[in-house]
């Protein structure tokens, strides 16, 4: 895995959105930004000197050519690699970002609805690749995150999370944000009366023992990264409402998927489904074993 950060472009506003977001982050890598458009049909380069009427691919080449003048015009500093790939854009995609250490992609927002909408080929992305992958939504008129908008990850004490934590802590300390990990958990059978309500003492220690368990999962990146101010936050509901609930503020939510299911396909998951669905800010998306 090479530091590079490889966002698609195909000249939508969606696309634009994820490029401006994908240079940022790369400059906070102190890491490469790739440019990558994929478009089957893509003609042979032309020969120095063919009339820009006379390119078969002057759209390719304009589309990542006006990704390169955004770029440009933010992060002058920022090393830039344009690729124009003759390839499907899903096989593409999960080339470059077995290539890269940072997939960006973009994702449509639709205005009051304020979810996303992922097409095939970007949920088959985000089901197969090994490589983190986050999702930006154009949001025209919308206000930028606050500086110190908190790094909201949403964590499952029940599947492997060192990759998870490695990428939010790791995302917070660049930023200089607070880190918020969240762990929504519903409460087991035993907190339960034959009547269909809860006992207080039972929830109480199902609780506090979820927030043992969140502390004990902290601690070492704690340690690790003692720069980074910690809130944990034990919800006693479902988990995707609880994750979506704490991410309101956020200026990026992280979730985990399992890379390796006992499924004949790949699938995403319920937290994950909902996250890029509708989480107001960029998703991203960290494959597990």
């Amino acid at each position: 895995m090479q530091d590079v950060v490889t966002v698609g472009v195909d000249g939508t506003p969606e696309a634009t959105a994820a490029v401006l977001w994908a240079a940022r982050e790369a400059e906070l890598r102190r890491a490469r930004l790739r440019l990558l458009h994929a478009w089957v049909l893509l003609a042979p380069e032309p020969e120095p000197g063919t009339a820009p009427e006379d390119d078969q691919n002057y759209w390719p080449h304009r589309i990542v050519g006006d990704a390169r003048d955004a770029v440009r015009d933010h992060h002058p500093d920022l090393p830039v690699d344009e690729a124009l790939v003759a390839k499907d854009p899903l096989a593409a995609l999960e080339e470059a970002a077995d290539q890269s250490s940072l997939l960006v992609l973009g994702s449509r927002d639709l205005g009051a609805l304020a979810r996303y909408t992922m097409g095939e080929m970007g949920l088959q992305v985000v089901a197969h690749t090994r490589t983190p992958t986050v999702l930006v939504r154009a949001r025209p008129g919308a206000s930028e995150p606050a500086p110190d908008a908190p790094v909201t990850a949403g964590l499952s004490l029940h599947e492997p999370c060192e990759a998870l934590l490695a990428f939010a802590f790791e995302s917070a300390a660049r930023r200089g944000v607070p880190l918020r990990v969240v762990h929504g958990r519903r409460l087991p059978s035993y907190a339960y009366n034959r009547g269909g309500g809860v006992e207080p003492v039972a929830a109480q220690q199902a609780a506090t023992d979820a927030r043992q368990e969140l502390l004990a999962a902290l601690r070492p990146w704690q340690e690790r990264f003692p720069e980074v101010a910690v809130d944990g936050r034990v919800e006693v509901e479902s988990p995707t409402r609880a994750v979506l609930r704490d991410a309101a503020d956020a200026a990026l939510l992280v979730v985990g998927r399992r890379h390796k299911l006992r499924f004949p396909a790949p699938r995403i998951g319920h937290v994950v489904q909902a996250a890029v669905h509708h989480a107001p800010c960029p998703v991203a998306i960290v494959p597990h074993e």
